[in-house]
């Protein structure tokens, strides 16, 4: 169930009989030769590789922990899950067209410029679709988009897919129809959609029975599309990656689309060679699932094509992830509950807080630089743009003046400076100094970045006076001779807004 479009009881999605879809053909790139002979109007693939996305709407982590949902848990038992947050507004509402956006094209919202149901403003044709990009890479390749959600079908994957059929929230075609293509015909990358978790968080809640049997429900349907996969007679050569995700979470009482915890919960299951079973992690995101699809089918992503997510196979853990087994709960942050650990002060090894120009006192969480979790420093106070990190992976940096004001302090603004460990940089000619970031202003308050070469003079990298939400690459000069380098990001602020550093590399060139 979309915000935008009646309610549907849950009834009526289980029992919808609805007759089969018509099939949306795409209008794909110019092939040089004609594709393989077709099933039912899906050409036949050629590669080994085999992908299959499931897409479950409006499904919880926690409710799909707790849920009767065996074939789910099993993919989760023989490969990676890894929960994470969403946005929330101003980066735009938690809906299912901005969500399963991100999820196609690899960009988050303020790429994509999905912010609502009606698609207005979106950018596809410079952020393409997984599928698109599929097909622009190798004509030959098969695709294949299954959808209960039409939008899906018919307007993410629009003109990115051999074949693609808008099922009108009728689950159970969406599986046969899937089972069908899967089991006899010969697909390379495969997109479902199911509809009806989503349908029952809007009409009974999230903290439903109901809720719960609809994520057992479509278990059932996950089941039937992964044993059609199974069987197939070349099943045992081929190479299988399923994945299975959500475009975002319902509260309790039902519904989605502002910015609470069980709003913003998303998820994503990997499984496949390359997997370790059982795994856990923190830093993948939604926004990883088509760079991760396009790697998997051969395809190199293109730094040009500047997405916001990597292929998993490519994410390393970076130093402030080290922390996370070491975080503290709460002190002062009463809003945020006791038994939720997400913060520390102290800097992981070889990094270092210079907090010689903090007044004394503030809220003690947030009292010079940071390293926080996304589900920890959102829950301080809600609505005031900490949703929109969404760069930012697992433990990040964080200076807050905003919410280190909230409780009485020495005279003096917030002044903090993180200092990075020293970095080799001999026989360099240039260094690239990389980070996300995230930063918001609300009042007076600067930012700036320094580089200095063998303990030297600080030299500015990087100055910030206006919001920035990005992925920093900046190219500095290194010094004939010089052998180390270190980087300092301080931070000052007067009740204004906060500043956030995450995978902050430097790269030595030439």
């Amino acid at each position: 169930m979309k915000m935008t479009r009646p309610v549907r009881t849950l009834l009526a999605v289980l029992t919808a009989t609805a007759a089969t879809a018509p099939l949306a053909l795409a209008a794909g790139p110019a092939q040089a030769a004609p594709k393989p002979s077709a099933y039912k109007n899906l050409p036949n693939g050629t590669k080994t590789a085999k992908t299959l996305v499931i897409g479950i709407d409006g499904t919880r982590y926690d409710k799909l922990l707790l849920a009767d949902a065996p074939r789910i848990k099993a993919l989760m038992a023989d490969g990676l899950t890894a929960p994470s947050s969403l946005y929330a507004d101003p980066l735009s509402p938690t809906v299912s067209g901005p969500g399963w956006s991100t999820i196609a094209t690899g960009v988050w919202p303020d790429k994509h410029g999905v912010k609502d149901n009606t698609f207005a403003g979106s950018h596809f044709n410079t952020y393409p679709s997984l599928g698109k990009r599929l097909e622009t890479a190798s004509a030959a390749t098969s695709t294949l988009v299954v959808a209960s959600w039409n939008p899906v079908a018919d307007t993410i994957f629009n003109g990115g897919a051999d074949l693609r059929i808008p099922e009108s929230e009728n689950d159970n075609k969406t599986a046969s129809d899937a089972a069908d293509y899967l089991a006899h015909g010969n697909p390379d990358a495969t997109f479902l959609h199911f509809d009806q978790v989503d349908g029952a968080g809007h009409s009974y809640g999230g903290a439903s029975s109901q809720y719960l049997a609809a994520i057992h429900s479509v278990d059932t349907l996950v089941g039937q599309v992964v044993d059609a996969v199974k069987s197939r007679p070349t099943y045992a050569s081929e190479d299988w990656l399923i994945m299975v995700t959500t475009d975002h979470g319902h509260t309790d009482a039902g519904g989605h689309g502002g910015n609470s915890a069980f709003e913003r919960q998303t998820f994503v299951v990997a499984d496949g060679a390359g997997y370790a079973p059982g795994s856990v992690r923190r830093d993948v995101k939604v926004v990883d699932i088509a760079p991760t699809v396009l790697q998997h089918e051969g395809v190199t992503v293109n730094p040009a094509w500047n997405l916001d997510g990597t292929p998993i196979t490519g994410l390393a853990p970076d130093a402030f992830d080290s922390l996370r087994g070491s975080l503290q709960t709460r002190v002062d942050e009463t809003g945020i509950d006791a038994g939720l650990t997400g913060f520390t002060h102290t800097p992981p090894a070889g990094w270092s807080i210079d907090n010689s120009a903090m007044p004394t006192g503030g809220v003690t969480e947030w009292r010079g630089w940071s390293f926080a979790t996304d589900e920890f420093w959102t829950a301080a106070e809600r609505g005031q743009g900490r949703e929109t990190n969404v760069r930012s992976r697992d433990v990040f940096a964080v200076a807050d003046s905003d919410e280190w004001d909230d409780a009485a302090h020495g005279a003096g603004q917030f002044d903090s400076t993180l200092v990075s460990p020293v970095y080799p940089v001999g026989g360099a000619t240039s260094a690239v100094v990389g980070y996300a970031t995230d930063y918001l202003v609300d009042g007076p308050q600067t930012g700036d970045v320094y580089i200095s070469f063998d303990g030297g003079a600080p030299q500015l990298v990087k100055s910030y006076r206006a919001n920035v939400n990005t992925f920093e690459s900046v190219t500095v000069n290194v010094p004939a001779g010089a052998t180390t380098a270190q980087l300092k990001f301080r931070y000052t602020g007067t009740n204004s807004a906060f500043w956030t550093v995450d995978q902050v590399t430097l790269t030595p060139r030439g």
